[in-house]
């Protein structure tokens, strides 16, 4: 139980995120209107998604540094939870640009550089299954993953800021400063940023042991097929 604290506090603070987010009193604002409440979710969302990511790219930089699968292992499951993340990253960005501008997917940098990243990731997901030799297939979607990577924080986080963008704090668009620094939001949004990169983590650790234990299944399977099928022949 020791080991296993940060899952109960992460339960709580999820809780707590869920909770106060849809039930506590907001600053109102023109336009936002309730749909502030969104704040608590969604950059969160982005947040975990940027940190998983990132910690993605470090063991891939690991597995090219020590050879061990291991490493390759959580760098792709790493991936996998990020991507989950940018889904419901993206959705929650879609209801909250309809409200606000009106769109579910605006013309906006920031809202393309997301589309691209998202194809990026998914390219590396295909360029993994189409190799069928462990060792390379490990060692060439390391490389992908650390490239990716170097793209994706640009593509988000500069990008945006050096063009128009409807997107806060972008391009000359002001930022959330305005209310971000209200008591009401700080008390949620914190909170949410640590128990959304929590989750993503307890995502990943289950993921990775379910493919530990299908990989240990397959490996007991083609044992027991080469038991039941000798290469040679008694004398």
């Amino acid at each position: 139980m020791r080991k296993n604290w940060w899952k109960a506090v992460t339960v709580l603070l999820l809780a707590y995120v869920f909770l106060a987010g849809l039930m506590s009193p907001v600053p109102r604002l023109p336009i936002l209107h309730e749909s502030i409440r969104n704040t608590f979710f969604h950059p969160p969302l982005w947040i975990a998604m940027m940190v998983m990511l990132l910690s993605s790219a470090i063991f891939s930089v690991r597995y090219l540094l020590k050879g061990h699968l291991g490493d390759d292992l959580i760098a792709v499951e790493l991936a996998n939870t990020a991507i989950l993340f940018g889904v419901l990253g993206c959705i929650t960005g879609s209801v909250w640009a309809f409200f606000a501008w009106g769109a579910l997917w605006p013309n906006d940098p920031k809202t393309n550089g997301v589309a691209v990243s998202m194809l990026m990731y998914l390219a590396y997901f295909i360029l993994r299954s189409s190799f069928d030799d462990e060792l390379r297939r490990a060692r060439i979607s390391a490389v992908y993953n650390i490239f990716a990577f170097a793209v994706f924080i640009p593509l988000i986080l500069i990008l945006p800021r050096l063009t128009d963008s409807l997107h806060p704090g972008n391009g000359g668009n002001p930022g959330f400063n305005s209310y971000d620094s209200d008591h009401s939001i700080k008390m949620i949004i914190r909170p949410a940023f640590v128990g959304f990169t929590l989750l993503g983590f307890w995502i990943t650790q289950l993921r990775i042991r379910l493919r530990r234990l299908e990989n240990k299944l397959d490996e007991s399977e083609e044992a027991q097929k080469t038991a039941a099928f000798p290469t040679e022949l008694p004398h």
